[in-house]
């Protein structure tokens, strides 16, 4: 007896927290924030349900191929003049490396190079021209590298744990595309766009000369520039008006590759700025740089667009701060970008939708509606068939809803349309349990057995039956929850829970009231 009350006293405490978890679900945002009775934890609302942004982005995996070839083209320039190879020059083109002016005694030392790299193949061996592209397999490797960078970067960027979006989705989508789903009216379609399309290269060069506009700063060379230098413009946020015209190196002193964090700041006047820090490598370089460079000015560059150019005062290490004429979510946003990463080649944004929260909030009554609805038809069944058995399978069933709706909460889950589905499905299913169970009892009675053995056998030779029908069904929703994007996901999620609880359910609940009634006792039937 001791045992049956400490195990029918953990059931009800365990009821007890889900139903306190399953209700903040139910609970305003703000009445639940500004109480400190309901806990944080509740079940977040997926696109279909709550409105939102959907695009789908894709990633431009042509500039990948060809970063890697002008990268593949230094390497054999390198080698080549390691060796003494002469050719006129390495070009590269659309998906192709050439080799240009390769003289006969060359040929076969500029082969033994292009083979020492291992990654081309000849397209064609022309006299005094070669011409090659990257082999099917360093194809797809810099596209799955691609893929898996750009994927890392862009849920850094929408899900940044201080100024990201909550309850976002970031996925791939097929060989070169990424889905995101932003829920809600959280953030402005523009801001979200920038976001995403940012390239986020950050770069510093020091300032060799500049002027009001690039007309003024041209005009000052009338020999032109050299072809290592270049020009750059610094625009006004707001106008996008040119505000300065800078004369820089093409090589950067030193890239964003070596930051390790960037956040929103205030300078003496509240006005907003970007507070960043260096790795110790990163430090080490930039207060060389800025040792060797006081009194000049030192351009900070973003997607070749200048930010600032602060003049150095003194020599700067690890840490840093870049100013402009832009708002606090400007300068808020430009971190985030920062704290993410440069994406290594640009994305394009292929197709956009908006869900409204009308829509949402149909799919949410009608998916309750549906949900009641099955609850209530299984309850009635199960109690008219069962009787009292199916009194005990209906307070599982309730338990089981409590419980997956209180996990889903927990782990903050997102619930989806298909999730609803899941839900109803799990409604339907919660009972077949029981139903095995219940048909082995019946068995047993009918060959002469008291209600206690009966039931006793009843869970022994039915417990293996049931774990194996739900284990399989689990496995193929892990298997969807795995491989699946967005919606199939919230299906896969719920209906995982779903059988988790459902099991224990049937397998712990329903026994431990069989335990309390009849119990130990000989009565001469069972309600079943």
């Amino acid at each position: 007896m001791n045992s049956l009350t400490w195990r029918a006293g953990g059931l009800l405490a365990l009821i007890l927290f889900f139903s306190y978890i399953t209700a903040a679900n139910f609970v305003p945002k703000d009445e639940r924030q500004q109480s400190e009775f309901w806990p944080d934890n509740v079940m977040r609302l997926g696109l279909d349900l709550q409105g939102g942004i959907h695009w789908v982005v894709g990633v431009e995996i042509k500039e990948a191929v060809q970063h890697e070839l002008e990268f593949l083209r230094d390497g054999l320039l390198e080698s080549m003049n390691t060796k003494n190879i002469e050719v006129e020059s390495i070009v590269v083109e659309v998906g192709q490396l050439k080799i240009v002016g390769v003289e006969p005694e060359y040929s076969q030392g500029v082969r033994d190079a292009v083979s020492e790299v291992g990654s081309l193949v000849a397209v064609s061996d022309a006299q005094e021209l070669e011409v090659y592209q990257l082999t099917d397999d360093w194809n797809q490797e810099i596209r799955e590298r691609t893929m898996a960078q750009v994927l890392e970067v862009l849920r850094r960027r929408i899900d940044d744990p201080v100024r990201g979006i909550p309850d976002s989705v970031v996925t791939r989508q097929g060989e070169d595309r990424v889905l995101v789903q932003i829920p809600g009216g959280q953030i402005d379609r523009g801001r979200a766009r920038n976001l995403l399309k940012s390239t986020g290269f950050l770069e510093f060069k020091i300032v060799l000369d500049r002027a009001e506009t690039e007309a003024l700063l041209r005009a000052l060379y009338p020999d032109g520039i050299a072809e290592d230098h270049e020009i750059s413009l610094e625009r006004d946020p707001e106008t996008e008006e040119v505000v300065a015209a800078y004369l820089l190196r093409k090589a950067p002193d030193i890239t964003g590759d070596y930051l390790d964090d960037a956040r929103l700041s205030w300078d003496q006047q509240q006005r907003p700025l970007v507070s960043f820090r260096f790795n110790p490598e990163g430090g080490r370089i930039f207060g060389n740089l800025t040792e060797e460079n006081i009194g000049n000015q030192l351009a900070i560059i973003l997607d070749e667009s200048v930010y600032s150019a602060p003049v150095i005062r003194s020599r700067i290490s690890t840490n840093g701060q870049i100013e402009g004429r832009y708002t606090v979510q400007q300068a808020a946003d430009l971190a985030v970008v920062l704290r993410a990463g440069a994406l290594s080649v640009p994305v394009v944004i292929e197709e956009e939708r908006s869900v409204g929260p009308a829509l949402g909030q149909d799919s949410i009554v009608s998916g309750t509606r549906a949900s009641v609805a099955g609850l209530a038809l299984v309850l009635f069944f199960s109690t008219l068939y069962y009787r009292l058995s199916g009194v005990y399978a209906s307070l599982a069933l309730l338990f089981n809803l409590v419980c997956l709706v209180g996990v889903m909460s927990l782990f903050e889950a997102t619930l989806t349309l298909p999730g609803i589905a899941g839900l109803v499905l799990t409604v339907g299913m919660a009972v077949d349990a029981n139903v095995i169970i219940f048909e082995r009892i019946r068995e047993e009675l009918r060959a002469g057995k008291t209600v206690r053995t009966a039931v006793a056998i009843g869970y022994q030779k039915a417990t293996w039956t049931v774990l194996d029908a739900n284990i399989t069904t689990l496995i193929t929703a892990l298997i969807l929850f795995e491989f699946g994007t967005g919606p199939i996901k919230g299906f896969a999620v719920t209906l995982s829970v779903g059988i988790l609880t459902s099991v224990f359910a049937a397998l712990v609940v329903t026994r431990t009231a069989f335990m309390l009634y009849p119990g130990g006792r000989s009565v001469p039937q069972l309600s079943i």
